[in-house]
Protein backbone atom coordinates (compact mmCIF):
# COMPACT_ATOMS: atom_id res chain seq x y z
CA UNK A 1 0.00 0.00 0.00
CA UNK A 2 1.63 3.18 -0.49
CA UNK A 3 2.20 5.36 2.23
CA UNK A 4 0.75 8.65 0.90
CA UNK A 5 -2.34 7.30 -1.44
CA UNK A 6 -4.51 10.09 0.16
CA UNK A 7 -2.14 12.91 -0.02
CA UNK A 8 -3.86 14.68 -2.90
CA UNK A 9 -7.60 14.02 -2.02
CA UNK A 10 -9.99 16.53 -1.84
CA UNK A 11 -11.17 16.03 1.74
CA UNK A 12 -7.33 16.76 2.99
CA UNK A 13 -7.31 19.96 0.89
CA UNK A 14 -10.49 21.31 1.86
CA UNK A 15 -9.20 20.48 5.84
CA UNK A 16 -5.82 22.46 5.06
CA UNK A 17 -7.87 25.29 3.44
CA UNK A 18 -9.70 25.40 6.86
CA UNK A 19 -6.57 25.32 8.63
CA UNK A 20 -4.91 28.03 6.94
CA UNK A 21 -8.16 30.32 6.82
CA UNK A 22 -7.51 29.92 10.86
CA UNK A 23 -4.11 30.93 11.16
CA UNK A 24 -5.12 33.72 8.37
CA UNK A 25 -7.86 35.53 10.66
CA UNK A 26 -5.23 35.75 13.33
CA UNK A 27 -2.34 37.39 11.56
CA UNK A 28 -1.22 40.47 13.19
CA UNK A 29 -1.25 42.71 10.24
CA UNK A 30 -5.05 42.51 10.04
CA UNK A 31 -6.31 42.42 13.57
CA UNK A 32 -3.45 44.99 15.23
CA UNK A 33 -4.09 48.30 12.94
CA UNK A 34 -8.07 48.91 13.95
CA UNK A 35 -6.77 48.44 17.18
CA UNK A 36 -4.27 50.72 17.86
CA UNK A 37 -4.74 53.62 19.91
CA UNK A 38 -4.63 57.44 19.51
CA UNK A 39 -1.35 59.39 19.63
CA UNK A 40 -0.66 60.16 23.19
CA UNK A 41 0.85 63.85 24.27
CA UNK A 42 4.39 61.92 25.34
CA UNK A 43 6.28 58.87 24.10
CA UNK A 44 5.17 55.44 22.52
CA UNK A 45 6.94 52.90 23.61
CA UNK A 46 6.44 49.08 22.86
CA UNK A 47 7.18 46.52 24.68
CA UNK A 48 5.17 42.68 24.48
CA UNK A 49 6.17 39.17 24.46
CA UNK A 50 4.60 35.74 22.75
CA UNK A 51 4.95 34.20 19.78
CA UNK A 52 3.48 36.76 17.96
CA UNK A 53 4.62 39.49 19.50
CA UNK A 54 7.22 40.50 16.29
CA UNK A 55 4.82 40.31 14.52
CA UNK A 56 2.62 42.45 16.20
CA UNK A 57 5.19 44.99 16.86
CA UNK A 58 5.72 44.97 12.41
CA UNK A 59 2.27 45.52 12.39
CA UNK A 60 2.42 48.65 14.80
CA UNK A 61 5.51 49.87 13.31
CA UNK A 62 3.80 49.48 9.50
CA UNK A 63 0.85 51.96 10.58
CA UNK A 64 2.33 54.33 13.43
CA UNK A 65 2.66 57.70 11.76
CA UNK A 66 4.68 59.32 15.17
CA UNK A 67 7.32 58.26 17.13
CA UNK A 68 8.07 54.52 18.39
CA UNK A 69 10.33 52.30 20.26
CA UNK A 70 10.38 49.55 22.38
CA UNK A 71 11.78 45.81 22.58
CA UNK A 72 9.63 42.48 22.71
CA UNK A 73 10.81 39.32 23.02
CA UNK A 74 9.17 35.90 20.69
CA UNK A 75 10.32 32.39 20.13
CA UNK A 76 13.45 31.32 18.20
CA UNK A 77 13.02 31.04 14.54
CA UNK A 78 9.30 33.67 14.77
CA UNK A 79 11.75 37.12 14.48
CA UNK A 80 10.07 39.60 11.84
CA UNK A 81 12.40 42.51 10.64
CA UNK A 82 11.35 45.66 12.40
CA UNK A 83 13.00 48.84 12.07
CA UNK A 84 12.54 51.30 15.53
CA UNK A 85 11.72 48.21 17.91
CA UNK A 86 13.91 45.44 19.19
CA UNK A 87 13.09 41.85 18.63
CA UNK A 88 15.23 39.80 20.93
CA UNK A 89 14.69 35.82 20.60
CA UNK A 90 14.15 33.43 23.63
CA UNK A 91 13.55 29.79 24.30
CA UNK A 92 10.13 28.22 24.51
CA UNK A 93 8.61 26.24 25.77
CA UNK A 94 10.89 25.84 28.54
CA UNK A 95 12.69 29.09 29.60
CA UNK A 96 16.12 29.95 29.11
CA UNK A 97 18.76 32.63 29.95
CA UNK A 98 17.64 34.98 26.71
CA UNK A 99 14.15 35.14 27.81
CA UNK A 100 15.57 36.47 31.45
CA UNK A 101 17.69 38.51 29.64
CA UNK A 102 14.90 39.97 27.65
CA UNK A 103 12.72 40.64 30.28
CA UNK A 104 14.93 42.67 31.98
CA UNK A 105 15.49 44.72 29.02
CA UNK A 106 11.66 45.24 28.59
CA UNK A 107 11.51 46.57 32.45
CA UNK A 108 14.43 48.58 31.91
CA UNK A 109 12.51 50.14 29.20
CA UNK A 110 9.64 51.29 31.00
CA UNK A 111 11.35 52.82 33.93
CA UNK A 112 11.06 56.61 34.60
CA UNK A 113 8.08 56.90 32.44
CA UNK A 114 5.46 59.82 32.58
CA UNK A 115 1.79 60.35 33.33
CA UNK A 116 1.54 61.72 29.53
CA UNK A 117 3.52 58.69 27.80
CA UNK A 118 1.73 55.80 26.69
CA UNK A 119 3.16 52.17 26.82
CA UNK A 120 1.63 49.63 24.44
CA UNK A 121 2.06 46.20 25.30
CA UNK A 122 1.95 43.45 22.66
CA UNK A 123 0.82 39.97 24.04
CA UNK A 124 0.08 36.43 22.57
CA UNK A 125 0.65 32.92 23.38
CA UNK A 126 3.96 31.07 24.47
CA UNK A 127 4.72 34.46 26.98
CA UNK A 128 4.86 32.87 29.83
CA UNK A 129 7.92 30.93 28.87
CA UNK A 130 9.29 33.96 26.97
CA UNK A 131 8.41 36.77 29.93
CA UNK A 132 11.03 35.19 32.73
CA UNK A 133 11.96 37.11 36.25
CA UNK A 134 12.27 34.82 38.77
CA UNK A 135 11.46 36.13 42.02
CA UNK A 136 14.42 36.85 44.43
CA UNK A 137 15.46 33.63 45.43
CA UNK A 138 14.94 31.45 42.83
CA UNK A 139 16.91 30.40 39.97
CA UNK A 140 16.51 29.97 36.39
CA UNK A 141 16.91 26.46 36.74
CA UNK A 142 14.11 26.54 39.58
CA UNK A 143 11.62 28.11 36.90
CA UNK A 144 12.70 25.35 34.79
CA UNK A 145 11.95 22.63 36.73
CA UNK A 146 8.67 23.98 37.42
CA UNK A 147 7.90 24.44 34.00
CA UNK A 148 8.94 20.91 32.73
CA UNK A 149 7.03 19.21 35.61
CA UNK A 150 4.16 21.12 34.75
CA UNK A 151 3.99 20.34 31.27
CA UNK A 152 4.19 16.68 31.63
CA UNK A 153 1.57 16.47 34.33
CA UNK A 154 -1.56 17.30 32.89
CA UNK A 155 -2.48 20.31 34.41
CA UNK A 156 -4.81 22.68 32.27
CA UNK A 157 -3.58 26.10 31.43
CA UNK A 158 -4.84 27.84 33.94
CA UNK A 159 -3.53 25.66 36.22
CA UNK A 160 0.01 26.08 34.57
CA UNK A 161 -0.75 29.79 34.49
CA UNK A 162 -1.49 30.31 38.10
CA UNK A 163 1.75 28.53 39.55
CA UNK A 164 3.83 30.61 37.17
CA UNK A 165 2.48 33.63 38.14
CA UNK A 166 3.18 33.11 41.65
CA UNK A 167 6.89 32.55 41.07
CA UNK A 168 7.64 35.60 38.84
CA UNK A 169 8.96 39.37 39.39
CA UNK A 170 7.35 40.09 35.85
CA UNK A 171 4.04 38.00 35.58
CA UNK A 172 0.97 38.63 37.23
CA UNK A 173 0.24 42.31 36.26
CA UNK A 174 3.92 43.25 37.70
CA UNK A 175 4.92 44.72 34.45
CA UNK A 176 1.71 46.91 34.90
CA UNK A 177 3.11 48.04 37.92
CA UNK A 178 6.55 48.44 36.07
CA UNK A 179 4.78 51.13 33.57
CA UNK A 180 3.17 53.25 35.86
CA UNK A 181 2.00 55.91 36.07
CA UNK A 182 2.53 55.71 32.34
CA UNK A 183 -0.49 54.87 30.51
CA UNK A 184 -1.02 51.22 29.66
CA UNK A 185 -3.05 49.45 26.31
CA UNK A 186 -2.41 46.10 26.40
CA UNK A 187 -3.03 43.93 22.49
CA UNK A 188 -4.17 40.55 23.58
CA UNK A 189 -4.19 37.40 20.85
CA UNK A 190 -5.83 34.76 23.37
CA UNK A 191 -4.47 31.33 23.04
CA UNK A 192 -6.29 29.95 25.83
CA UNK A 193 -9.55 28.80 26.98
CA UNK A 194 -12.39 31.04 27.63
CA UNK A 195 -10.10 34.30 26.52
CA UNK A 196 -9.00 35.28 30.25
CA UNK A 197 -7.00 37.83 30.24
CA UNK A 198 -4.78 36.61 33.44
CA UNK A 199 -3.74 33.33 31.41
CA UNK A 200 -2.50 34.85 28.21
CA UNK A 201 1.33 34.96 28.84
CA UNK A 202 0.23 34.72 32.46
CA UNK A 203 -0.88 37.93 32.72
CA UNK A 204 1.40 40.72 32.76
CA UNK A 205 -0.39 43.66 32.55
CA UNK A 206 -4.20 42.53 34.80
CA UNK A 207 -4.87 41.77 38.19
CA UNK A 208 -4.64 38.30 39.53
CA UNK A 209 -7.45 36.97 41.65
CA UNK A 210 -5.64 33.47 42.27
CA UNK A 211 -3.01 33.35 45.68
CA UNK A 212 -0.31 31.81 46.29
CA UNK A 213 -2.48 29.09 48.50
CA UNK A 214 -4.03 28.25 44.58
CA UNK A 215 -0.32 27.55 43.20
CA UNK A 216 0.07 25.08 46.42
CA UNK A 217 -3.00 23.42 45.63
CA UNK A 218 -2.11 23.16 41.94
CA UNK A 219 1.22 21.33 42.83
CA UNK A 220 -0.21 18.89 45.70
CA UNK A 221 -2.99 18.15 42.71
CA UNK A 222 -0.62 16.89 40.56
CA UNK A 223 2.52 15.79 42.79
CA UNK A 224 4.30 17.64 41.68
CA UNK A 225 7.56 18.05 43.66
CA UNK A 226 9.49 21.38 43.75
CA UNK A 227 12.85 22.67 45.62
CA UNK A 228 12.97 24.07 48.79
CA UNK A 229 13.43 27.75 47.67
CA UNK A 230 9.79 27.36 45.55
CA UNK A 231 8.10 26.11 48.48
CA UNK A 232 9.14 29.09 50.99
CA UNK A 233 7.99 31.34 48.21
CA UNK A 234 4.97 29.97 48.08
CA UNK A 235 4.44 28.93 51.77
CA UNK A 236 5.44 32.46 53.11
CA UNK A 237 3.31 34.24 50.65
CA UNK A 238 6.06 36.49 49.30
CA UNK A 239 5.27 35.08 45.41
CA UNK A 240 1.41 37.04 45.94
CA UNK A 241 0.53 38.79 42.70
CA UNK A 242 -0.98 42.29 42.07
CA UNK A 243 -4.64 42.41 42.77
CA UNK A 244 -7.42 43.20 40.93
CA UNK A 245 -7.97 47.10 42.02
CA UNK A 246 -4.46 47.80 42.61
CA UNK A 247 -3.89 51.60 42.38
CA UNK A 248 -1.16 50.45 39.81
CA UNK A 249 -3.43 49.32 37.42
CA UNK A 250 -6.25 52.12 37.33
CA UNK A 251 -4.65 53.37 33.93
CA UNK A 252 -4.49 50.28 32.17
CA UNK A 253 -6.90 48.94 29.13
CA UNK A 254 -6.76 45.84 27.56
CA UNK A 255 -8.31 44.72 24.10
CA UNK A 256 -8.85 41.20 22.92
CA UNK A 257 -8.00 41.77 19.14
CA UNK A 258 -8.05 37.85 17.76
CA UNK A 259 -9.58 34.99 19.57
CA UNK A 260 -10.22 31.16 18.84
CA UNK A 261 -13.59 31.96 18.21
CA UNK A 262 -12.38 34.19 15.25
CA UNK A 263 -10.60 31.54 13.82
CA UNK A 264 -12.69 28.79 14.09
CA UNK A 265 -15.63 31.31 12.64
CA UNK A 266 -13.01 31.74 9.87
CA UNK A 267 -13.02 27.58 9.09
CA UNK A 268 -16.96 27.47 8.52
CA UNK A 269 -16.70 30.36 6.18
CA UNK A 270 -14.54 28.07 4.34
CA UNK A 271 -16.54 24.97 4.77
CA UNK A 272 -19.62 27.12 3.85
CA UNK A 273 -18.05 27.57 0.27
CA UNK A 274 -17.35 23.97 -0.27
CA UNK A 275 -21.00 23.28 0.23
CA UNK A 276 -20.16 21.63 3.83
CA UNK A 277 -22.27 22.65 7.08
CA UNK A 278 -19.99 23.76 9.57
CA UNK A 279 -20.99 22.85 12.91
CA UNK A 280 -18.42 24.92 15.90
CA UNK A 281 -18.40 22.99 18.94
CA UNK A 282 -16.87 24.85 21.25
CA UNK A 283 -13.63 27.54 21.51
CA UNK A 284 -12.58 26.24 24.93
CA UNK A 285 -12.63 21.98 25.18
CA UNK A 286 -10.05 21.34 27.48
CA UNK A 287 -8.97 17.81 28.89
CA UNK A 288 -6.73 14.70 28.04
CA UNK A 289 -6.55 14.51 24.42
CA UNK A 290 -7.38 11.09 23.89
CA UNK A 291 -10.54 11.61 26.29
CA UNK A 292 -11.57 14.73 23.54
CA UNK A 293 -10.80 12.33 20.86
CA UNK A 294 -12.73 9.17 21.68
CA UNK A 295 -16.19 12.06 22.67
CA UNK A 296 -15.16 13.73 19.19
CA UNK A 297 -14.85 10.15 17.76
CA UNK A 298 -18.65 9.28 19.19
CA UNK A 299 -20.10 12.42 17.60
CA UNK A 300 -18.55 12.05 14.09
CA UNK A 301 -20.56 7.97 14.71
CA UNK A 302 -24.07 10.25 15.59
CA UNK A 303 -23.40 12.20 13.00
CA UNK A 304 -22.66 9.06 9.93
CA UNK A 305 -26.15 7.29 11.96
CA UNK A 306 -28.51 9.77 12.78
CA UNK A 307 -27.26 13.35 11.16
CA UNK A 308 -26.99 14.73 14.67
CA UNK A 309 -26.36 17.29 15.61
CA UNK A 310 -25.70 18.28 11.83
CA UNK A 311 -26.22 16.17 8.66
CA UNK A 312 -23.44 15.60 6.30
CA UNK A 313 -21.42 16.35 4.77
CA UNK A 314 -20.63 18.69 7.41
CA UNK A 315 -17.34 19.59 9.80
CA UNK A 316 -16.91 19.31 13.70
CA UNK A 317 -15.15 22.55 14.20
CA UNK A 318 -13.48 22.88 17.94
CA UNK A 319 -10.73 25.01 19.72
CA UNK A 320 -9.15 25.38 22.81
CA UNK A 321 -6.11 23.55 24.54
CA UNK A 322 -6.37 19.71 25.57
CA UNK A 323 -3.65 18.36 27.75
CA UNK A 324 -1.05 15.33 28.01
CA UNK A 325 -0.50 13.07 30.85
CA UNK A 326 3.33 11.99 29.48
CA UNK A 327 3.63 8.44 30.64
CA UNK A 328 5.60 7.29 27.51
CA UNK A 329 8.95 8.32 25.99
CA UNK A 330 7.58 9.33 22.72
CA UNK A 331 7.52 12.86 20.64
CA UNK A 332 4.57 13.77 22.07
CA UNK A 333 2.38 16.62 21.06
CA UNK A 334 -1.47 16.89 22.20
CA UNK A 335 -3.45 17.05 18.79
CA UNK A 336 -1.63 14.51 17.19
CA UNK A 337 -2.23 12.49 20.57
CA UNK A 338 -5.70 13.83 19.85
CA UNK A 339 -5.98 12.17 16.41
CA UNK A 340 -4.31 8.74 17.02
CA UNK A 341 -7.33 8.45 19.95
CA UNK A 342 -10.01 9.64 17.64
CA UNK A 343 -8.77 7.33 14.73
CA UNK A 344 -8.64 4.18 17.17
CA UNK A 345 -12.23 5.13 18.31
CA UNK A 346 -13.48 5.30 14.86
CA UNK A 347 -11.70 2.42 13.84
CA UNK A 348 -11.30 3.27 10.29
CA UNK A 349 -14.60 4.30 9.37
CA UNK A 350 -14.87 4.81 6.05
CA UNK A 351 -15.25 8.75 4.85
CA UNK A 352 -14.35 10.24 7.82
CA UNK A 353 -10.86 12.65 7.94
CA UNK A 354 -9.82 15.15 10.40
CA UNK A 355 -6.76 17.98 11.09
CA UNK A 356 -5.90 18.79 14.12
CA UNK A 357 -2.93 21.39 14.63
CA UNK A 358 -1.39 24.20 16.66
CA UNK A 359 -2.13 27.64 15.10
CA UNK A 360 1.31 28.66 16.18
CA UNK A 361 2.57 25.85 13.98
CA UNK A 362 4.16 23.99 16.82
CA UNK A 363 2.50 21.37 18.69
CA UNK A 364 4.34 20.40 21.82
CA UNK A 365 7.63 20.94 21.67
CA UNK A 366 8.16 19.39 17.62
CA UNK A 367 8.29 21.92 15.43
CA UNK A 368 5.19 20.86 13.57
CA UNK A 369 1.88 21.93 13.66
CA UNK A 370 -0.47 18.70 14.06
CA UNK A 371 -1.31 16.25 11.32
CA UNK A 372 -4.06 14.65 9.07
CA UNK A 373 -6.68 11.28 10.05
CA UNK A 374 -7.49 9.89 7.18
CA UNK A 375 -10.11 6.32 6.99
CA UNK A 376 -6.84 4.59 5.81
CA UNK A 377 -4.13 5.98 8.02
CA UNK A 378 -4.24 3.46 10.32
CA UNK A 379 -4.27 0.75 7.71
CA UNK A 380 -0.87 2.49 6.26
CA UNK A 381 0.74 2.79 9.61
CA UNK A 382 0.50 -0.71 10.04
CA UNK A 383 1.96 -1.52 6.79
CA UNK A 384 5.21 0.39 7.92
CA UNK A 385 5.41 -1.47 11.00
CA UNK A 386 3.77 0.93 13.31
CA UNK A 387 0.98 0.33 15.88
CA UNK A 388 -1.79 3.09 16.75
CA UNK A 389 -2.16 1.83 20.29
CA UNK A 390 1.40 1.22 20.89
CA UNK A 391 2.00 4.73 19.88
CA UNK A 392 -0.74 6.26 21.92
CA UNK A 393 0.37 4.36 24.74
CA UNK A 394 3.99 5.76 24.67
CA UNK A 395 2.96 9.46 23.89
CA UNK A 396 3.98 9.09 20.45
CA UNK A 397 1.67 11.07 17.95
CA UNK A 398 3.92 12.78 16.26
CA UNK A 399 6.19 9.49 15.27
CA UNK A 400 3.09 7.68 14.20
CA UNK A 401 1.67 10.30 11.54
CA UNK A 402 5.40 11.11 10.60
CA UNK A 403 5.96 7.51 9.41
CA UNK A 404 2.99 7.60 7.05
CA UNK A 405 3.53 11.31 5.64
CA UNK A 406 0.38 12.85 7.19
CA UNK A 407 2.18 15.43 9.77
CA UNK A 408 1.37 19.12 8.89
CA UNK A 409 3.91 21.41 9.02
CA UNK A 410 3.67 25.48 8.46
CA UNK A 411 6.97 26.68 9.54
CA UNK A 412 6.09 30.09 12.10
CA UNK A 413 2.92 31.04 11.23
CA UNK A 414 3.72 34.55 13.37
CA UNK A 415 0.67 33.99 15.52
CA UNK A 416 -1.07 31.95 17.77
CA UNK A 417 -5.07 31.19 18.72
CA UNK A 418 -4.61 27.80 20.69
CA UNK A 419 -5.29 24.23 18.87
CA UNK A 420 -7.75 23.67 15.80
CA UNK A 421 -9.62 20.52 15.07
CA UNK A 422 -11.58 19.89 12.25
CA UNK A 423 -13.35 16.07 11.82
CA UNK A 424 -14.80 16.39 8.08
CA UNK A 425 -17.55 13.92 7.89
CA UNK A 426 -18.95 12.53 3.99
CA UNK A 427 -21.76 11.72 2.02
CA UNK A 428 -19.72 8.33 1.51
CA UNK A 429 -19.26 8.02 5.63
CA UNK A 430 -23.42 7.71 5.65
CA UNK A 431 -23.39 5.78 2.27
CA UNK A 432 -21.16 2.90 3.86
CA UNK A 433 -22.84 2.97 7.11
CA UNK A 434 -25.54 1.38 5.22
Amino acid sequence: MNPHSDSTSAERALLRAMFDAAIAAAQPALCVPPNLPSRPSGRLVVIGAGKASAAMARAVEDNWLGELSGVVVTRYGYNVRCERIDIVEAAHPVPDAAGIAASERILQTVQGLQPDDLVLCLISGGGSALLVRPLPGLTLADKQAVNRALLKSGATIGEMNCVRRHLSAIKGGRLAAACYPAQLLTLLISDVPGDNPIDIASGPTVGDPSSCADALEILARYGIDVSAQVRAILDSGRGESLKPGDPRLARTEVRMIATPQMALEAAAAVARRAGVNPMILGDSIEGEAREVGKVMAGIARQVVRHGQPVVAPCVLLSGGETTVTVRGSGRGGRNVEFLLALGIALEQHAGVYAIAGDTDGVDGTEDVAGAYLAPDSLARAAVQGVNARNSLASNDGHGFFAAIGDAVVTGPTLTNVNDFRAILVTEAAVQAAG
